[in-house]
């Protein structure tokens, strides 16, 4: 019906709002989990199948081992790009299709 890919990735620091960047370590690369791909298969669409499998992905990443700052996806377009900013997502100042949800954020969602 759906799936999707986590795998490790970094955000460039200069690509984080200066408020942010200001938070964290100085260090050049700050480490994320990358939702490389969420899809549903077309006859399933529309019936919350893409909500239920981004939580799981943030479930996931949340109880993840590696340390991560935020999820990260890249929305293939306009209307993915909506999907996740209904789900609190937040597009990199100068990528409008790349947008993150830090791990704090999650865990409130969770908590």
């Amino acid at each position: 019906m759906g799936y999707y890919t986590l795998c490790a990735t970094g955000i460039e620091i200069q690509d984080l709002p200066p408020q942010l960047v200001k938070k964290l370590p100085r260090y050049p690369v700050v480490p994320a989990t990358l939702l490389g791909r969420l899809a549903i298969d077309e006859r399933y669409q529309g019936q919350g199948l893409g909500s239920f499998l981004l939580f799981d992905a943030l479930a996931r990443s949340l109880s993840s081992e590696i340390a991560s700052y935020a999820v990260v996806v890249d929305a293939l377009d306009e209307k993915a790009s909506i999907f996740y900013q209904q789900h609190q997502f937040v597009a990199f100042p100068n990528q409008p299709q790349r947008l993150y949800l830090p791990m704090a954020t999650i865990a409130s969602m969770f908590a």
